[in-house]
């Protein structure tokens, strides 16, 4: 989780149309994936899913604001990301029903965990190769 919340963290925070055109294209992948994967599964209508993009893009975007302010006091940044994700809550719910609005936190939070582990698995198979002399990588 450390690995994506730290790719996470180079999200710029500042204003939403300068946001925009700065971030970095990887970032900007991980955004929209997550947020497919959420509206997936949510099963979202498509009037729903056109309301909870800017919303979730916004709070993508303060939690990686968040992250990056608060990163070196792990309980204060807990805190934090708590506040932020009530605060969401609230507005998820003006798209969605209570039980789905309260859903995104933990489709998030599986998404993280997935993609953390493919970083993982992915970082231990680039080590696991062998390496010629002359240090290229032998590929299978």
């Amino acid at each position: 989780m450390i690995i994506l919340l730290t790719l996470l963290s180079f999200l710029p925070g500042t204003g939403f149309a300068q946001e925009e055109q700065e971030q970095p294209v990887q970032e900007s992948k991980i955004q929209e994936r997550m947020r497919e994967y959420i509206q997936n599964k949510l099963s979202l209508s498509r009037n729903e899913a056109e309301k909870f993009t800017p919303l979730f893009v916004r709070y993508f975007r303060e939690f990686a604001q968040t992250h990056r302010s608060y990163r070196g006091d792990r309980l204060i940044l807990q805190q934090k990301i708590i506040e932020l994700r009530l605060h969401y809550r609230t507005e998820f719910r003006q798209v969605m029903d209570e039980q789905r609005a309260n859903k995104v936190f933990k489709y998030e939070d599986e998404f993280r965990q997935e993609a953390v582990r493919i970083l993982k698995e992915n970082r231990r198979d680039r080590f696991d190769r062998p390496i010629r002399k002359d240090r290229s990588i032998i590929v299978d």
